[in-house]
Formats: C-alpha cells, structure tokens, sequence
C-alpha cells in the first residue's frame, strides 16, 4: 500500500508542477509591458548593441523666409538645423546641430575674431575643433563647433556652454563656409 500511495503522490505532485508550469507560461505571455520584467541596462563603458532600426532622417526644412539676404549662416533654433547660404541666395549646405545651453536671441550677429581650427578644450571639457564664434550671452561666447570625436551631446544644463555642436563635416563645410564678418542670422 505504501508502494501505491507514493505513486499517487508523484503523479499528483508532477500534475500540479505542470499545472503552475502552465499557468506562469500563459501570465508571463498575457502581461502588460508595465510588469513585465526590466530590460538590463547596458553599461556607458561597453559598446551598445544596435539590434533597432535606424532612425529615419526626416528631410531638413526649408530656408525660413525671415532670415535675410545675402551671404549668411542661418541658425534656427527650434529646428536645429543651419543653412550656409551663398551671396546669390542659394543653400549651399543645410545640417542638424545640437544648441548650446545659452542659446543667442534671434537677430543679426557677426562671425568675430579669432576662429579657432586647431583642437582645444570646450568649456564643456569636450576637445572641438573649427570653432566659429558670433554673439555673448551672459558672458560666455555662443559659437559653431564639431567635437573632435564625433559626438553631438546635449550640453549639461547646469554648465554655461555656448557651444552649438556640428557634426566633423558640417564643421569643415562650416569653418571654410564663415569667415571673419560672415552675418549669422538666428532665428526662433
């Protein structure tokens, strides 16, 4: 009898290990995003894995119509997008930035001297190079700039950075582009 009865036993206690098996598979494959379980994080120090898709490039926007005329470098800030626009009128390049913390009021600026080509130190600590000033803002200058490793960061908002970050290429385009007295024309 004792024979017999273990065997019941194991039997009803693989019928209910099944049986929870069962139903964790069917609430695990029925629950919401918000309990589902955390996605690990990915360290800063590791490169990430890119197993999403690409972001799709949304096309630039067109040259507003406020921005002046002749040869200028047109700054939109809420677009985040920059023209380099020739005497005649005509883009010659348009590109995405990242804006600086202190970001200058729309108008009429100047490119000033010194530029600076060479690699330095941002005030960010980021090493940029092209560097193409135009106007103060709470005393710090605000100018065109490419972080030398590439990289387009959105500033820390704690810190008085006035640089609005480019992409190397858009920097080069940008450097050979605003020479000293080039109109830079921000608008909002």
């Amino acid at each position: 009898m004792a024979r017999g009865s273990s065997g019941i036993v194991a039997g009803l206690t693989a019928a209910a290990l099944a049986a929870v098996g069962f139903l964790a598979y069917q609430a695990s494959a029925n629950a919401p995003d918000s309990v589902a379980a955390p996605k690990p994080k990915v360290s800063s120090s590791a490169p990430a894995a890119r197993h999403d898709k690409p972001k799709e490039k949304k096309p630039p926007a067109a040259l507003p119509a406020v921005s002046g005329s002749g040869k200028r470098v047109v700054y939109a800030l809420e677009d985040r997008q920059v023209w380099l626009v020739d005497a005649s009128g005509a883009v010659n390049r348009t590109f995405e930035v990242m804006p600086s913390a202190l970001s200058p009021r729309p108008g009429t600026y100047e490119v000033g001297a010194p530029r600076q080509g060479p690699p330095t130190k941002g005030s960010d600590g980021v090493m940029i190079e092209h560097v193409v000033r135009f106007a103060m803002v709470d005393g710090a200058s605000v100018g065109f700039s490419a972080a030398v490793d590439g990289s387009m960061e959105s500033p820390e908002p704690s810190l008085k950075t006035g640089g609005v970050r480019m992409a190397r290429a858009d920097g080069d385009a940008m450097w050979k582009f605003a020479t000293v007295r080039t109109k830079v024309v921000v608008v909002p």
